[in-house]
């Protein structure tokens, strides 16, 4: 007998607001999507879509303990409110969370919500 035993996934609590998302969705060719599971998952591609918002997801995603300052990825090109709104976009559709130390905010990515963005673009291999 086999001591594992499945754990529930927990999804990450986001603030609410119009722009709240979640993991939510089976791959795409598992089953259609409903027009509730489309317009969330859309808000977080549409916020990954824009040039300056890929980088700073990126350069959060990338930096050591999987977290970054606000100071260390504010140079993307544009300005610091520029960035500030960017990251702002990229918390209100449930890709980033954040948290103030002193004068600094850390962010860091939602992994759940990354992993269920992954999940939602992966087919099943076709057996010949």
């Amino acid at each position: 007998m086999s001591n594992s035993r499945v754990l529930p996934l927990l999804e990450p609590e986001v603030a609410g607001g119009a722009g709240d998302a979640a993991p939510c969705c089976p791959p795409l060719t598992e089953r259609p999507l409903t027009a509730e599971d489309a317009e969330r998952t859309a808000a977080m591609f549409k916020a990954l879509g824009d040039p300056v918002r890929l980088r700073l997801f990126s350069l959060v995603a990338s930096h050591e303990g999987g977290e970054a300052c606000v100071c260390d990825i504010s140079d993307v090109g544009v300005s610091q409110p520029t960035v500030s709104h960017h990251l702002k976009k990229l918390k209100e559709a449930g890709l980033l969370t954040s948290e103030r130390r002193g004068t600094w905010v850390y962010y860091r990515v939602e992994a759940p919500v990354l992993a269920a963005m992954g999940r939602l673009l992966t087919t099943t291999p076709t057996v010949i």
